[in-house]
């Protein structure tokens, strides 16, 4: 279907569209719906591995001598050149994992929520109440949308931040094989 039609059939009134039509509609809706709850997951997934992440590192520098002392500046001072530059690289790895799992499950403000968002209902709630007793055939879809475009950027975000943790936990890891290899 062009763009033209799909505009036609989307100002039509329900009482003008044939029941073809209304069907398209409703498939077109829960796929949106289908999005909206798979990106929702995604997100989840994303909060998910960044926790694990953190909580690697912080247990790693609980437990290891090697990982605290990444942090001291009398390594730097007494140690060889080649221990005090895998200990420099390991204290950036375990830093930028752990300061990157926390930019994962920061909280973010959509700045155009849907009424699909609970932080911008009261902004949204008019505009619901509006749609319902006008009979808005196009107002879910419209909703639908509007969060899936949010809960896209949203993932993108936070899976962009789960992969630099990963990648400094495998510089880590690297690092401080190195910096055992060298004692």
């Amino acid at each position: 279907m062009d763009e033209k039609a799909v505009g036609q059939l989307a100002s039509a009134s329900p009482a003008d569209k044939s029941l073809e039509q209304i069907v398209e509609e409703s498939h077109y809706l829960d796929h949106l719906k289908k999005v909206n709850d798979v990106f929702y997951d995604q997100i989840r997934i994303a909060d998910q591995k960044a926790a694990y992440l953190f909580t690697f590192m912080l247990a790693f520098l609980v437990s290891s001598a090697d990982g605290r002392g990444a942090f001291s500046a009398e390594r730097y001072l007494s140690e060889p050149w080649p221990l005090a530059l895998a200990s420099g690289i390991l204290g950036v790895a375990v830093l930028t994992t752990l300061f990157s799992a926390i930019m994962v499950v920061l909280p973010r403000n959509a700045a155009n929520g849907t009424s699909l968002y609970w932080g911008a209902w009261g902004s949204n709630r008019a505009r619901f109440i509006e749609a319902n007793s006008t009979g808005d055939p196009q107002f879910l879809t419209r909703e639908y949308l509007g969060n899936v475009d949010n809960l896209s950027a949203i993932a993108r975000r936070k899976f962009m931040f789960v992969g630099i943790a990963f990648r400094g936990l495998m510089v880590a890891v690297a690092a401080y094989v190195l910096l055992l290899a060298l004692k």
